[in-house]
């Protein structure tokens, strides 16, 4: 079964599809000269290109860093015959990625006022109008990748939800659940097999379920803890897909970049959402997939 493939531009060739595809969607229906889909940091960005599960170039993207540790997505282009299909995600996905990597703290972009919605869906938000080009209304937009704290306080922080698990959500407890890493942008959860394993000697899957949703939960507590904000968390609504047992250590990893909904309406007393991906992993191995939708209420205050 083939499968969507991406990767950097390597030979000429690659680099020529790169180019044109990039030429053909963002600056041919806009009758500009061919060269103007280039600029002078090409040789010093990261580039990617997606290929369809045929082998068709579907997208590609590009990414350069900024000045203040952050990173700027530029370029985005999709085939036609590739829209709606998933293929800008796969490559937005895969350039934030990288701007994990390189440490850097957000990814910002100038999107189209057509592109608005799809950069809003992946959880991006707009910050500004921007400079219009080729006369078309620009935004400006952005994402964060990485929690604003030194060491110590992001352990502090730790210290602070584990604390709370244990005192208001007592299954985490008889889990054994604890956090193996948080480095402001990876919170990593772990429970030991033994007092989670069902009669196949594999994790019972209420403990996938269970610590998927803790891991979320906690999440969204670290963030609300970086912004100052308190509120009442609760799972609205949630799905997972088992792929296979869980028969080694289990872990849970949850990325700020999966975390998709802003939560700043909170501080002046509205219900906040996010949508929030946890992978749960057997080993190394990835053994399910949690998609959950977490709400937080801002806390009533009493006369």
């Amino acid at each position: 079964m083939r499968h969507w493939h991406i990767r950097s531009p390597e030979t000429e060739t690659d680099w020529q599809q790169y180019y044109q595809l990039r030429y053909q969607v963002l600056r041919a229906p806009l009758q500009q000269a061919p060269g103007s889909e280039q600029d002078e940091l090409e040789a010093e960005a990261f580039h990617l290109m997606l290929f369809s599960p045929h082998g068709e170039l579907a997208a590609v993207g590009r990414l350069h860093r900024l000045a203040d540790n952050n990173a700027q997505v530029r370029y985005m282009a999709v085939a036609e015959a590739c829209r709606g299909k998933g293929a800008g995600a796969k490559v937005l996905a895969a350039l934030e990625q990288q701007a994990v990597e390189w440490g850097c703290n957000q990814v910002l972009l100038n999107a189209r006022d057509s592109a608005q919605g799809f950069y809003l869906r992946a959880g991006y938000l707009t910050q500004a109008e921007a400079a219009p080009l080729f006369g078309i209304t620009h935004w400006q937009m952005r994402k964060i990748l990485r929690l604003n704290g030194s060491e110590m306080q992001l352990q502090h922080w730790c210290n602070e939800l584990t604390e709370t698990w244990q005192k208001t959500i007592p299954i985490s407890q008889y889990m054994q659940l604890e956090i193996g890493q948080f480095d402001g942008n990876s919170l990593v959860c772990r429970a030991p097999l033994s007092p989670n394993i069902n009669l196949h000697q594999t994790m019972f899957a209420g403990s996938i379920y269970s610590l998927a949703t803790l891991t979320g939960w906690g999440m969204l507590y670290l963030q609300l803890r970086q912004y100052g904000l308190t509120g009442d968390q609760v799972l609205a609504n949630a799905s997972i897909n088992y792929l296979r047992p869980v028969a080694l250590q289990p872990s849970a990893r949850c990325s700020l970049q999966h975390c998709i909904g802003d939560l700043s309406a909170l501080a002046p007393g509205k219900k906040v959402k996010q949508q929030i991906q946890v992978d749960i992993y057997s080993g190394d191995i990835l053994a399910a997939q949690f998609f959950g939708r977490y709400a937080v209420l801002p806390v009533k205050v009493t006369a």
